[in-house]
């Protein structure tokens, strides 16, 4: 009877395992959008911030529930990804089609530059293009029109491709990491040139239920920690470089999805690490807006001085709400620093000091419950 009963014991807790951390693979990841429903890959963006009693980033390990069902969506998008041949395009076919070699990409997606190639680039109808193998999904190059020419960019070789993910994917993989090395290739580095050295290295930290609004799923959860140095130059002139705050993208994966059903960015703004985004797979929502004339009072109402700005406190009032979210770039879409405060009096208040060594013209996003205002500040 005990020889039996063990054996079962072992194949019950195995199974269990099985239902609960999921084990994904290529087949959950982005593929051709003729083979996959359109509205699987409808994604809702939340406000930058954690909803008060949200569990926390830090939250880790086996058999957790993360319960983040009260994020409330601002706007909604549709990820696409086509065929290589759907691009229309001979040069992308030549690059990252069957002829692409180690550039072959299974999908390709219209999605943004880099941010700080895209606030200062001719570059328009861009494209990432991807590749899902048994072994891993990662980066193969992008794409983009410059001067009504397609131009591919590719990364310096196939060991300097960006690796998203190491397959299988599960509670039990061991951390990894990837060096990529992207750049304009020559032929168009007369009108603009933009490079870019990054280093990702991935942790699977934890396993269990998430609740978003959408629904509740099995996931695993991957963490995947950048460091990032941009080179960027425009019409000749030249180039300047940078480094990119550390980023970490938290990612929740579940087996048939495609695409994560929930993702947390974050940035380290000096010693503390600052969500910029929140994202989650999510069905069609009729996003509730204010109404025109109530929502240009309330942005016209929003008060940011002095500007320009020398060592004095930075002040934003006119605000409603119980919490403000403040964050600043530069023109090239750097996070210069992100806060979520409390008002009082319908007013914030910031040191200079939260600019760093920073000096120039910078943009300030200021959201609140009721209204998104966006403030031009020269720092001095």
């Amino acid at each position: 009877m005990r020889s039996t009963f063990y054996p079962l014991l072992l194949l019950a807790s195995t199974n269990v395992w099985a239902q609960v951390s999921p084990i994904i693979d290529r087949s959950d990841m982005p593929a051709v959008s003729t083979s996959v429903p359109v509205d699987s890959m409808r994604q809702s963006q939340a406000a930058a911030m954690l909803p008060a009693g949200a569990p926390q980033l830090t939250q880790r390990g086996a058999n957790q529930t993360w319960n983040y069902s009260t994020l409330v969506a601002t706007s909604q998008t549709v990820d696409r990804y086509i065929s290589v041949a759907a691009t229309n395009s001979p040069i992308y076919q030549f690059s990252f089609g069957v002829l692409g070699g180690v550039n072959r990409a299974t999908v390709a997606s219209p999605e943004a530059l880099p941010a700080a190639l895209a606030a200062n680039s001719p570059i328009t109808d861009p494209y990432q293009f991807y590749n899902a193998s048994n072994a891993d999904y990662r980066s193969v190059g992008y794409g983009g029109t410059v001067g009504g020419q397609q131009v591919p960019v590719t990364y310096r070789s196939q060991a300097e491709q960006d690796v998203i993910y190491r397959f299988p994917l599960s509670f039990a993989s061991p951390r990894d990491s990837s060096r990529s090395f992207l750049e304009t290739p020559q032929a168009a580095a007369s009108t603009g040139y933009f490079s870019r050295k990054r280093k990702r290295v991935n942790q699977v930290d934890a396993w269990g239920t998430l609740i978003t609004p959408f629904g509740t799923f099995q996931t695993v959860r991957i963490v995947s920690k950048i460091t990032e140095h941009d080179s960027l130059a425009t019409g000749g002139m030249p180039g300047t470089g940078f480094d990119v705050p550390l980023t970490r993208e938290y990612k929740w994966l579940a087996k048939t999805h495609h695409v994560p059903v929930l993702t947390i960015i974050t940035q380290m703004q000096g010693t503390t690490e600052t969500i910029t985004a929140v994202q989650y797979r999510d069905r069609y929502r009729r996003i509730m807006q204010p109404t025109a004339a109530r929502g240009a009072a309330a942005e016209a109402a929003v008060l940011v001085y002095p500007n320009p700005l020398g060592t004095e406190a930075l002040r934003v009032d006119g605000l409603s709400g119980r919490t403000v979210r403040l964050t600043a770039t530069d023109v090239t879409g750097r996070v210069l620093f992100a806060r979520e405060l409390p008002v009082q009096q319908g007013a914030v208040q910031l040191p200079a000091t939260v600019f760093g060594a920073f000096h120039g013209v910078a943009l300030l996003r200021i959201q609140t419950e009721q209204v998104v205002a966006v403030r031009r500040i020269v720092r001095q």
